[in-house]
């Protein structure tokens, strides 16, 4: 059964300009597992995006916005497959909890913008 589903787009031209203006004062809003990845790829910029994109898509689905949870509390991470996927920590994974859903990401990135898909499935 589907709960919820939000949507959000981002500028990669964005995220980099504050990156590069506030370095890490700027990452203080992602997972590590997150900062990890995007300093990795040479599009880093274009990473970091994608999951801030999720962050705002689960909290739409949720209900909450990010005021239910801090961003960092999620986790846009890559399966073996490098299928993306969201892991929960603190307030957003309680929201989860409370809701008895699973959520499903999905992501695309074209002409400098991020989009996230965030569905939330009963479980």
């Amino acid at each position: 059964m589907l709960l919820g589903v939000g949507v959000d787009i981002v500028s990669v031209a964005r995220v980099a300009r504050l990156w590069e203006r506030y370095g890490g004062r700027f990452l203080r809003f992602f997972a590590d597992e997150e900062i990890t990845y995007a300093q990795r790829k040479a599009r880093g910029a274009e990473a970091l995006a994608g999951a801030w994109a999720a962050k705002e898509a689960l909290g739409k689905a949720l209900g909450t916005g990010l005021l239910g949870f801090s961003p960092r509390e999620v986790a846009l991470v890559r399966k073996e497959n490098g299928a993306p996927e969201l892991r929960l920590s603190g307030r957003a994974a309680e929201c989860l909890r409370k809701k008895k859903a699973r959520a499903w990401v999905s992501l695309s990135h074209d002409a400098g913008l991020a989009t996230a898909v965030v569905i939330l499935e009963r479980i």
